[in-house]
C-alpha cells in the first residue's frame, strides 16, 4: 500500500501546478511556440535539429551509416536542441515539428525544403531517399517496418512509463514501477525471442529497425538508461546482449551515438556535427558505447 493519500480526479482536469520531477519544465498541456527563435542553417543538404537521447540517436546513427556506405548526399549539420532550455518551443523548431519533440529534420536537397518529424518517419524518409537499410522485397520490407513500428509503439512504456517512475518522478511509487517494469520485461522477452532466431530484427541484414530499437533497448541492455540494469536483470537476455554488442561495435553507430550528446565522458560528446572531421578531435577509443 502507498503512503500517499488516494487521489480523487476532479470532474475537469486543469493545469494548476508543475508535474514535478526531472524534465517537468518540458511538459505542458498546450502546443505551439512560446517564443520567436529562428533555427540555424548549415551548408549541407540535411539539417538535423536534435539531442542525443535515444530518439535522436536513431537518426544520427542512420546518417553516419549512410555516409559510411558512401552516400555523399547524406552529409548533414546536426544542431543541438536543449530541451531543458525550451529550444523545442521556439518558432523555428515548431515550424518543422509542431509536436515540439526532437528529432526534426529539414531536407534541403530539392527545390523545396521538406520537413520530417517523428524519428520513425525520418528513418523511413532517409532509407527511401538513399535506397539503403530498408528491404525492397515485400515480406522483408513488412518485417522491417513491423519492428520499426513496434519500437515506436513500445518505447513510451519504457521511457515515459518505466523510466519516468523509476528514475525521474519526484518520489518512488510501487504500483507504476511494478506496472511498467512488467511491461518492459515483456518487451525484452519479445526481443530476445526474436533475436534467438535472427541475427537482426528484420532478418539476416541490419536495417532501420535495428537503428530504431538499439538506442532504447540496446541501451537498456548495456546499462545506459535509468540506472536500472540490475533491477531489470538485463544480463539475462543473452540474445539482446549479443545483438546490442554487434551494433555497438559498428563505427558508424558509435559515431552516431556521440552526436548532440550532452552527458557522460566529455570526450564522447559532440554537441554539434557539421563535418566528418569534427570527430577527429575525439580519440577512437572514446567512440566506444560507454556510459
Amino acid at each position: 500500500m502507498s503512503d500517499q493519500p488516494e487521489y480523487t480526479p476532479p470532474k475537469v482536469w486543469t493545469w494548476n501546478k508543475a508535474s514535478g520531477g526531472r524534465f517537468a519544465s518540458i511538459n505542458r498541456p498546450i502546443a505551439g511556440p512560446t517564443h520567436d527563435k529562428e533555427l540555424p542553417v548549415g551548408r549541407h543538404p540535411l539539417q538535423l535539429y536534435s539531442l542525443g537521447t535515444p530518439n535522436g540517436v536513431k537518426v544520427t546513427v542512420m546518417l553516419e551509416e549512410l555516409l559510411a556506405l558512401g552516400h555523399a548526399g547524406a552529409e548533414y549539420d546536426a544542431w543541438l536542441i536543449k530541451i531543458g532550455d525550451g529550444d523545442q518551443f521556439g518558432s523555428g523548431f515548431v515550424a518543422i515539428n509542431p509536436n515540439s519533440k526532437i528529432p526534426a529534420l529539414l531536407d534541403r536537397s530539392g527545390p523545396t525544403p521538406i520537413r520530417v518529424f517523428e524519428s520513425g518517419a525520418i528513418l523511413v524518409h532517409l532509407a527511401e531517399k538513399f535506397g539503403a537499410f530498408l528491404p525492397t522485397e515485400a515480406a522483408a520490407r513488412a518485417e522491417c517496418l513491423s519492428w520499426l513500428f513496434w519500437q515506436m509503439g513500445s518505447a513510451p512504456y519504457l521511457g515515459g512509463g518505466f523510466g519516468h517512475f523509476y528514475a525521474y518522478a519526484p518520489f518512488k511509487m510501487e504500483y507504476p514501477i511494478d506496472r511498467f517494469a512488467m511491461e518492459v520485461k515483456r518487451q525484452l522477452d519479445v526481443l530476445d525471442r526474436r533475436l534467438a532466431e535472427s541475427a537482426y530484427l528484420a532478418g539476416p541484414d541490419y536495417t532501420i529497425a535495428d537503428m530504431a530499437v538499439w538506442p532504447w533497448y540496446g541501451g537498456l541492455a548495456k546499462g545506459w538508461l535509468y540506472g536500472a540494469a540490475e533491477f531489470l536483470d538485463v544480463a539475462s537476455y543473452a540474445n539482446v546482449q549479443r545483438w546490442a554488442d554487434a551494433i555497438g561495435a559498428r563505427p558508424a553507430a558509435r559515431r552516431g551515438r556521440m552526436v548532440n550528446r550532452m552527458q557522460g565522458d566529455p570526450a564522447s560528446q559532440l554537441h554539434e556535427r557539421h563535418d566528418a572531421s569534427d570527430f577527429d578531435t575525439k580519440t577512437q577509443d572514446k567512440l566506444a558505447p560507454a556510459t
